[in-house]
């Protein structure tokens, strides 16, 4: 049997978990072949200069890149062209692949309006849209008029989310009593900001963008994200690793019940606190393997408890990780996906 060519849209830089999901497909044994989204289009320039350049560049970037798809489509003749949520994919461009191939969209954020316009032109276009959240299939349906989504969680990468053989240099760098790795919103501000008060000595460290935005945690604030093995080893060098949920944005009416950091915490063999909702515990044992927490106070209360409980966290993460690599690798979900598009 000859293996199934896909050709990928999105990118590849490591630690994406957009890239992680296209080398599953290639672990399974799909000919894959990618057009790299952020090798047409600069979305994080680091001067403003650069970022004058690329706003008033924008559009030229866009149709450089979707030329570059429409190329690599008629040279590859793949027989699935997978789109990792596509902000940047013109709808044209879309119906060209739909004529002599299968074209499906992998949605991993809470909201289908904080991306630009052409999302809602091009989502209605896809065969399928496998979306990360529960309620984006209802999301879908009721905002866009479309019955195409498909539910699917995220999962971690096993090339990048492991543990490490790390030096004592490292160890240091990064070693902490709790740490939280993502953007800043007033929703995270809020209980990180809680615990600091509750705990004026605790070690905790605070890595992703925007948190320029929050007041009074400078010096947690590590001013820099973490991506790629220096994403897994904050987490390997962290007693506790607090997943804080995105509140509800524009477009729909519910925040985060999961994430992809609900998969790779666990993967890497960290000890995860996880805020409560009502679909963790079908992914991982309350108690057993990870712990929740609903507000502010049981957050603080938590963190204090397994601070002081280092063999029952030992117990509980190795148990985690066992659950995820069993279970909740990108591996096992392209087979999922593999099985719902053939």
């Amino acid at each position: 049997m000859s293996s199934l060519k896909i050709l990928c849209l999105g990118p590849l830089w490591r630690g994406s978990n957009a890239g992680a999901l296209f080398k599953a497909f290639s672990r399974n044994g799909s000919l894959i072949s990618v057009v790299d989204e952020f090798y047409h289009i600069p979305l994080k320039p680091e001067n403003k200069l650069a970022k004058i350049i690329g706003k008033l560049s924008r559009k030229q970037f866009v149709e450089s890149y979707n030329q570059s798809i429409l190329n690599e489509f008629y040279l590859f003749k793949p027989d699935l062209v997978l789109v990792y949520k596509g902000a940047f994919v013109y709808p044209e461009t879309v119906e060209s692949m739909k004529v002599s191939s299968k074209v499906v969209c992998f949605y991993p954020d809470v909201s289908f309006h904080t991306h630009g316009g052409l999302l809602r032109k091009t989502l209605p276009l896809y065969e399928t849209v496998f979306t990360t959240k529960t309620f984006g299939v209802d999301d879908m349906n009721e905002q866009l008029g479309q019955k195409n989504g498909v539910f699917i969680p995220h999962g971690f990468d096993p090339e990048i989310h492991r543990e490490f053989d790390i030096t004592p240099e490292i160890k240091n760098q990064f070693e902490c009593d709790a740490s939280f790795i993502g953007t800043w919103s007033s929703h995270k501000e809020k209980y990180l900001k809680h615990l600091v008060k509750s705990i004026p000595s605790i070690n905790l460290k605070i890595w992703g963008g925007q948190w320029n935005k929050s007041s009074g945690l400078d010096s947690y604030v590590m001013n820099t994200s973490v991506n790629g093995d220096l994403y897994a080893i904050a987490i390997q060098c962290s007693k506790i690793n607090v997943a804080l949920l995105s509140e509800k944005v524009k477009g729909t009416v519910y925040g985060d019940r999961i994430t992809s950091r609900t998969f790779q915490i666990p993967a890497v063999g960290g000890f995860m606190l996880h805020q409560d909702s009502n679909e963790i515990g079908k992914y991982f044992s309350i108690g057993n393997e990870i712990d929740t927490f609903k507000d502010p106070n049981e957050f603080v209360s938590k963190v204090e408890f397994y601070l002081s409980k280092q063999e029952k966290r030992d117990e509980m993460r190795v148990a985690a990780q066992k659950k995820a690599k069993s279970h909740h690798s990108l591996d096992n979900r392209a087979l999922e996906i593999l099985k719902m598009i053939k």
